[in-house]
């Protein structure tokens, strides 16, 4: 381990092994390690007798589900949009190879206790339960602006009246409030879109420019239609712990090197205060800098808030979703009179995480409240009849500065949310601060799901 690396990287969760991967294939030469014995850091899958082992300590787990080793659980669920940065960041590196994906049945919203399928275009719009005639028509006229928006066609940057007169929106200068209210769109409709297909988890993106939450709504409608299969989701066959290993493999085969199962792997430091390596077993691997999850950075994150995730078991798939073996949906915080948004997610054996007639559901959340395991029951309550049930709070840290000084670039915590986005923003965030360029995700082929 006496050697000089480019980077070393602590800890093998998703947001490290893909800096891992990026950084392998620009040339740098990378040490990875990690505390435990298998990869995924604080997102690790857990088979069911590590999930036992986690969580019922000295309880063998139970024969009635069958093979341990059938069973996936994510302690981090979270669904990739078809059209999003994770499966870009796949293509553009060839990890997705390495994987296999099926794509996720439904997605939902929940409304006035009662769930409805997300309308994602002009005709959903026409056809959705969640909106009244005149709503229909409404937001109708909304979908086709944002599906026909194109930045350099000027004719797509507005829309017509019932007149005929046609109106130009400036995205820059208006507020997604005042594009909105533009369009005449009620609070439950701009509710919906806002949070079930922009995927924003609270109020603020409502007064700012409008660009990115058009580019959001677009995203969403773009990966809808790219797997024709009625979710803009897809998700790893075996569950989302083969993407850190995928990722992992990828920095392999441009020389990366492994080491699991360093418990007393530690960052060191010269006397100024700037990191120069890590060091394990009484050796010391030397760095131009280090890369790792807040858990290997005492002093140097800081608690922004805590996220509540409740993983449960179920015999049967989520109720009133149409059955679907795999679904998400999305409680808007309004509907629960929260600040901030709930999150449920179901896979089932079609996804090769669990055994055939079962499924796994998560609820997951942030919390709000000193009660974090009362703060999720709305969201429970939608998974019917539960087999077992675990609860566990994650704190979210992020780093207190940005690793210019120190040379230590650290990941933020993962939130609540059962999508990619945000994970990957941060990772290419990251990427342009060790780097100093900014990671072109432009396809180079196709990636497909089952």
């Amino acid at each position: 381990m006496d050697q000089e690396y480019d980077a070393v990287i602590l800890g093998t969760g998703l947001k490290e092994c893909l800096l891992a991967g990026l950084l392998s294939v620009d040339g740098m030469k990378v040490l990875h390690m990690d505390r435990n014995s298998y990869y995924g850091g604080e997102a690790a899958s857990l088979n069911l007798k590590q999930l036992w082992e986690r969580f019922r300590p000295g309880e063998p787990e139970p024969t009635k589900y069958g093979r341990w080793q059938d069973w996936s659980f994510d302690m981090v669920p979270k669904f990739m949009m078809g059209n999003g940065l994770l499966v870009r960041a796949l293509v553009h590196t060839g990890v997705h190879k390495y994987l296999e994906f099926k794509a996720v049945d439904g997605s939902y919203v929940m409304k006035q206790g009662k769930t409805y399928k997300v309308p994602a275009n002009d005709m959903d719009a026409l056809k959705s339960s969640l909106m009244g005639m005149f709503e229909k028509r409404r937001a109708r006229g909304f979908f086709i602006f944002v599906q026909d928006y194109d930045d350099a066609d000027p004719k797509t940057h507005g829309a017509k009246d019932l007149f005929g007169n046609f109106t130009y929106y400036d995205l820059d200068q208006l507020t997604s409030r005042d594009l909105f209210e533009k369009f005449g769109l009620e609070p439950g409709t701009v509710d919906f879109i806002g949070h079930a297909l922009a995927l924003y988890t609270d109020e603020s993106y409502l007064d700012k420019p409008a660009r990115s939450m058009v580019g959001a709504v677009k995203l969403y409608s773009e990966s809808l239609a790219r797997f024709n299969t009625g979710s803009p989701y897809i998700y790893p066959l075996y569950g989302l712990g083969e993407l850190p290993q995928g990722f992992a493999r990828l920095s392999a085969v441009y020389g990366g090197t492994y080491m699991l199962a360093k418990p007393d792997a530690v960052v060191a430091f010269d006397e100024t205060g700037v990191a120069v390596g890590v060091t394990s077993e009484g050796e010391t691997a030397k760095a131009k800098f280090v890369i790792g999850d807040p858990s290997y950075f005492p002093g140097k994150t800081k608690r922004v808030g805590q996220v509540v995730r409740a993983l449960c078991i179920l015999s049967h798939p989520v109720p009133n979703c149409g059955d679907a073996a795999s679904v998400q949906i999305i409680i808007p915080q309004k509907q629960l009179n929260r600040r901030t948004d709930m999150y449920v997610f179901a896979c089932s054996s079609q996804h090769n995480v669990c055994a055939k007639g079962k499924y796994l559901a998560f609820v997951s959340t942030t919390v709000e409240t000193a009660n974090p395991h009362l703060e999720i029951q709305p969201g429970l309550d939608l998974l019917g009849a539960i087999d077992e049930k675990f609860i566990h709070v994650s704190d979210i840290l992020v780093p207190t500065n940005d690793g210019a000084q120190d040379k230590c670039f650290i990941s933020k915590g993962y939130d609540a949310t059962t999508h990619f986005q945000t994970t990957v923003e941060d990772v290419l965030e990251m990427y342009t601060r060790i780097t100093g360029k900014t990671l072109d995700l432009s396809e180079k082929e196709k990636v497909e799901a089952r």
